[in-house]
């Protein structure tokens, strides 16, 4: 069998991450097998498009190093790659539907149709049509459509019969049509519905798998409905687990405690070979249960096999200890070239950056290289090289410790007269320090860096008091003295 799947996105906002796992496995098992991946737009909910978001979704998957065969930007022979441009194409179908008896004019109103779901809920029954119109006669229809009443077109559902399939996460998934109900097939505007317009495109575009989430197994059901009233061989089906928050309930897009879209990644300054190796990981597993895998390395690796029926939970920490990594194996160069929109956009940089603001940034990318999770990190991190920020409550208790008031002091004097402002001249200054007082270990740096830095913790501090300058740390520590009355004030 010749591989060919697709990846299907509505351009109705941004590229989600369950979206883009779902155009990650389906490129994989392309890649892997040598088969063609198709990017297709299914456009047909009109009152949901977002002006943009196709080309959007587009720039992030090519972000993610994914590329497709055939799609609306590139073409193919199996096109049109919009839903929209295909009309005429699904009208001869539904046509046929109609002529077979396999479909018929509904001209129920919205209201008749609430109505009815509203009677089924009080009766306890699962909502569903009832099927009043598919019994209406020919002298009915043509009264309805001399009156110019707006109608749809329904699928006739067969009766008390069981829909089956193979999937290949799942196994044997069974549906009665006795609770399935004859589902819409197009719309009183004239444009089709998802079920039966991606029953007919996968089957035109010779699709031999489809790679979707778990959401989609009712959905299946329907299409193969579809499939088999038009006599066409149905492709084969693989289900991916759902990816859940951590209470282990499914991920809501509305949820803003989770970083949820490609593009918002992208702007954080992650690196794409991370955000794909986690993608891969929710739901999927090598062998070996390896953590780092190139995406060569997932092309190789992938199969179907190893995808999980439960759920996936995502985890936000997990993905930035996976960034981390990855931003670790990059250049200081490169990481300079992430870092840098972001040190302008916090004002730690003009705009443009001048020479001194770039040397500026790139000494702060080294210090901080082995601390940072993400590349928008960095002005949280390396902010108060600007301006020094209030200790925090254990910061305060250290600088009124009277030890505190003797390191500053004489570390201070020690400093001051440093011939060369280096990180090997200023270790060489704390060691002084430490023999003329007796001060070492915490005792002696703790002091020094609240004082200067405003926290606790941080880089190698003879790097980062280099990085300041010595005017800088000179000043912040007559500013301690200020407080503490210990360090002599210059005059």
């Amino acid at each position: 069998m010749r591989i060919r799947v697709r990846y299907a996105p509505s351009p109705t906002g941004h590229l989600h991450i369950g979206g883009a796992r779902t155009a990650l496995f389906n490129w994989l098992f392309a890649r892997q097998s040598g088969g063609q991946m198709v990017l297709r737009i299914e456009d047909t909910d009109r009152s949901r498009e977002v002006a943009g978001a196709e080309g959007k979704m587009v720039d992030a998957l090519r972000w993610l190093g994914l590329d497709w065969d055939e799609g609306p930007d590139i073409g193919g022979k199996f096109g049109p790659y919009r839903s929209m441009e295909r009309l005429d194409l699904y009208r001869s179908l539904v046509n046929r539907l109609l002529e077979d008896g396999r479909a018929y004019p509904c001209y129920c109103t919205p209201e008749e149709l609430e109505a009815e779901r509203e009677e089924m809920r009080r009766r306890g029954v699962m909502p569903r049509y009832s099927g009043r119109c598919r019994h209406l006669t020919a002298a009915e229809r043509r009264r309805f459509a001399a009156e110019g009443r707006p109608f749809t077109v329904r699928f006739r559902v067969p009766e008390g019969q069981t829909v089956s399939f193979d999937d290949l996460v799942h196994g044997t998934v069974s549906f009665e049509t006795n609770g399935i109900g004859d589902f819409v097939i197009v719309k009183s505007d004239g444009i089709p519905t998802y079920n039966f317009a991606v029953a007919v495109d996968d089957h035109l575009m010779q699709i031999s798998h489809v790679i979707r989430g778990e959401e989609h197994l009712s959905n299946t059901a329907i299409q193969l409905l579809v499939y088999d009233a038009l006599g066409f061989t149905p492709p084969r089906f693989a289900h991916v687990p759902l990816i859940l928050n951590e209470s282990g309930k499914k991920l809501s897009k509305r949820d803003e405690s989770v970083v949820q879209f490609v593009e918002q990644y992208r702007d954080l300054g992650y690196v794409p070979e991370a955000v794909v190796n986690y993608l891969a990981l929710l739901g999927w597993s090598p062998v070996g249960e390896r953590e780092f895998l190139s995406l060569e390395e997932l092309v190789q690796e992938f199969s179907l096999d190893r995808v999980g029926k439960s759920g996936a939970v995502f985890d936000p920490v997990k993905m930035r200890w996976l960034n981390a990594h990855y931003m670790r194996g990059r250049s200081d160069e490169e990481l300079l070239k992430l870092c840098l929109p972001h040190l302008v956009a916090a004002g730690l940089l003009s705009d443009p950056p001048s020479a001194e603001d770039l040397e500026w940034a790139r000494r702060a990318v080294e210090l901080y290289r082995d601390q940072l999770e993400y590349a928008a990190q960095l002005p949280e991190l390396a902010g108060w090289l600007k301006s020094l920020p209030d200790p925090d409550p254990e910061g305060e208790r250290i600088l009124e410790d009277p030890s505190a008031r003797r390191a500053a002091d004489a570390f201070y004097q020690e400093v001051s007269a440093l011939s060369e402002w280096t990180p090997d001249g200023i270790h060489a200054a704390f060691k002084r320090v430490q023999k003329t007082t007796g001060l070492r270990g915490r005792q002696l740096f703790m002091p020094i860096r609240v004082a200067v830095t405003g926290r606790t913790h941080g880089p190698e501090l003879p790097k980062v008091l280099d990085l300041l300058g010595r005017e800088v740390v000179l000043g912040r520590l007559r500013e301690y003295a200020g407080r503490s009355r210990t360090v002599p004030r210059e005059n």
